[in-house]
């Protein structure tokens, strides 16, 4: 194990916290094709916020971690990470363009006896079937002859400072089982709850896929429920607190589903069962149920505003929040600007604060001006979208207009302040 060298390519939300934590026990070096990131981590601050300033710098100071755009710098490694996202085209199809780009680099350095370990989240198959055969044709070595592979599926959490990735009990694998032994050590080596060693690469796989999947369905049933009992005058949070009261109800909250992982790995699944000839209903219904909360929202906000009299039209609306989730900067199809499209068609005077988010990388992606400053004056409805720490500060009745609504999507507010919740 002490001759273990390893490099992490790609540097984000997933990899930048494995490559600091391997630092810890082995001579780690970070890949990213993004210079202007390598330079951020190399000042000792990750924009993501995953990594704190100072673990960073700890590891680059005291144990030697380095980040780079030199594919030369990577050569003498022998263990290989990939961590680059696996995202979906405006059709929902699998892209997995950057997979296989992280694949040619692996290509381009990776040499005899050296292990290759893929993070990103897939269909069972693409390790073996896309990747590996990249790998092959651009080193001119032979799999499992002269190089060896595993999959250990990313656990990562975005902003979620509880389950760290040091926390994280991971499932590895391997393509004979030597190379499943030696991948699982490497990982034991930095976690504090051990691993999981899978049967197969293509089980390692399908496990990461159907955690994702499970979650969105379930999602979507609470916000079928939400749906339901707001047509019947009942208070959806009210009704799952009753139910949570049996052992073995599962609680759960409706809201958005946005995000890098629940709001688009499914799509991998379910676009390879329907090669299989499997027409994979639940998945399928789960994910149009979800993408459409966002308008949902609005038209409730709507709503709303026409019951107590509201002018709809031109109204000045302020939506708290437009990351995908809470303590987080991560924008990745975050379903508030959904809520703020639909209101668009409606008036003009539409407020975003967040300050978490990058107002460049949200004007870039969205098109959707934000502010990182609390506005000041009164509007008629404000929303609460995401549930920002800094948000529970918020005066929301010095902030609203006589008659106005406040909606809150997370069900976190005071009852007593709020018109609807979802």
């Amino acid at each position: 194990m002490e001759k273990i060298k390893i490099c992490v390519i790609g540097l984000g939300y997933v990899g930048l916290p494995l490559a600091r934590l391997f630092s810890t026990k082995f001579k780690t070096i970070g890949f990213d094709m993004n210079q202007q990131r390598v330079d951020a981590l190399m000042q000792g601050h990750d924009a993501t916020l995953e990594v704190s300033d100072e673990l960073l710098q700890d590891a680059i100071n005291n144990h030697g971690f380095e980040c780079t755009t030199d594919l030369e710098k990577i050569r003498s490694c022998n263990f290989y990470v990939v961590a680059v996202p696996t995202p979906v085209d405006e059709n929902d199809y699998p892209d997995l363009r950057p997979l296989q780009g992280a694949s040619e680099t692996v290509g381009k350095v990776i040499g005899k006896g050296d292990i290759v370990v893929y993070e990103s989240t897939v269909y069972p198959g693409v390790t073996e079937e896309v990747c590996l055969p990249i790998v092959e044709k651009i080193s001119g070595l032979k799999f499992n002859t002269d190089f060896f592979a595993g999959y250990s599926p990313e656990r990562i959490n975005p902003g979620d400072k509880l389950h760290t990735v040091e926390k994280i009990k991971k499932v590895t694998s391997g393509s004979t089982p030597e190379t499943a032994d030696i991948v699982d050590k490497v990982y034991n080596t930095v976690l504090v709850n051990g691993t999981h060693k899978a049967p197969s690469i293509k089980v390692a796989e399908a496990s990461k896929i159907i955690e994702n999947a499970q979650r969105d369905v379930n999602i979507a049933f609470m916000n079928e429920l939400s749906r339901i009992f707001n047509m019947m005058g009942i208070d959806t949070h009210d009704v799952i607190e009753a139910a949570s009261s049996k052992w073995n109800f599962i609680k759960l909250s409706p809201g958005l589903v946005g995000g890098h992982c629940i709001s688009v790995d499914p799509y991998y699944l379910i676009q390879k069962a329907q090669v299989y000839g499997v027409w994979p209903r639940i998945m399928m219904n789960a994910r149009r149920l979800n993408d459409t909360m966002g308008e949902y929202v609005a038209e409730q906000v709507i709503k709303l505003m026409n019951k107590k009299g509201v002018l709809v039209k031109d109204a000045k609306i302020l939506i708290l929040g437009i990351t995908f989730k809470e303590n987080c900067p991560d924008i990745r199809n975050t379903k508030v600007v959904d809520i703020y499209h639909s209101l668009s068609e409606y008036t003009k005077d539409i407020t975003v604060f967040d300050p978490m988010a990058n107002k460049e990388a949200v004007m870039h992606e969205y098109q959707v001006p934000i502010t990182s400053e609390l506005p000041q004056g009164q509007f008629d409805a404000i929303i609460l979208a995401v549930t920002h720490d800094q948000f529970a500060r918020i005066d929301y009745k010095q902030m609203l207009r006589p008659g106005g609504v406040i909606y809150d999507v997370k069900g976190t507010l005071p009852r007593d302040i709020v018109d609807a919740r979802l």
